[in-house]
């Protein structure tokens, strides 16, 4: 299992994302309670990464992460560049809009919640998209 992280100042997005890409828990935690919400899904959970938005307060946080949990599970950095946007979108994919909302455009709705557990399962995406060896091409094609 991989522990996707988007740290913060405030709130930091925490999910867990298992090897066939299911996600059996994600949520948005306050800063303060990060840790100690960490420390509780290593004991709960089989976790073998941990992949770490690289942008707000990343050095920090890699640092705390790294003092708290055990040292045996790796801490990946990953480029969380333009994730905020990609996860409004995929709010709206794991949340279709009820009622009314259904007819404002996607562009123009705003999730009604904060999306950084979302913004933590696509930091796991990317870094198992990043983690995957590139398919090679039959000899003799360009």
């Amino acid at each position: 299992m991989i522990l996707g992280f988007d740290p913060g100042r405030d709130k930091c997005g925490i999910a867990i994302v298992d090897p066939d890409g299911a996600v059996p828990y994600h949520q948005v935690v306050l800063a303060a309670e990060a840790v100690a919400t960490l420390q509780g899904l290593c004991r709960n959970f089989a976790i073998t990464q941990i992949v770490l938005g690289n942008q707000t307060t990343s050095g920090t946080w890699q640092r705390t992460l790294q003092e708290n949990l055990p040292p045996t599970i790796p801490i990946t950095p990953v480029d969380e560049r333009y994730s905020t946007l990609e996860a409004r979108d995929r709010y709206w994919q794991m949340y279709p809009p009820q009622g009314l909302t259904r007819l404002i455009p996607q562009g123009m709705r705003s999730p009604p919640r904060a999306i950084d557990d979302i913004v933590a399962i696509i930091l796991v995406e990317r870094y198992l998209r990043l983690a995957k060896p590139e398919s090679t091409k039959p000899a003799g094609l360009i």
